[in-house]
């Protein structure tokens, strides 16, 4: 039985070369800071930049709705009388809830 005859090419056999093969191959699948780590990374970054811009959206539209009721007693009152269902002392306040 003959074993065939396998030739290396010549810059595989230069030992910087092959350390350096080596050593690239160890970074991209072993090392902490791998490839496959800094793509999750780089995903769970862009969802976290959205979820911040979105953020950052309803704080401008609360503002201006804190600005808005501040400024006008007749909303303010609308507003406390809604949400935190509020009354006058001389009326009744009457909760309807609709079923679905």
């Amino acid at each position: 039985m003959q074993i065939p005859n396998i030739t290396i090419p010549t810059f595989l056999r230069n030992k910087y070369v092959l350390t350096s093969l080596v050593f690239l191959v160890w970074l991209v699948f072993f090392d902490r800071h791998n490839l496959v780590t800094q793509f999750k990374l780089k995903q769970e970054l862009t969802a976290i930049e959205k979820e911040k811009q979105y953020y950052q959206v309803k704080a401008t539209e609360v503002e201006a709705e804190a600005k808005g009721l501040f400024s006008n007693a007749e909303k303010l009152e609308k507003f406390a009388r809604e949400e935190y269902m509020m009354k006058k002392d001389n009326e009744e306040v009457f909760i309807i809830v609709e079923e679905k």
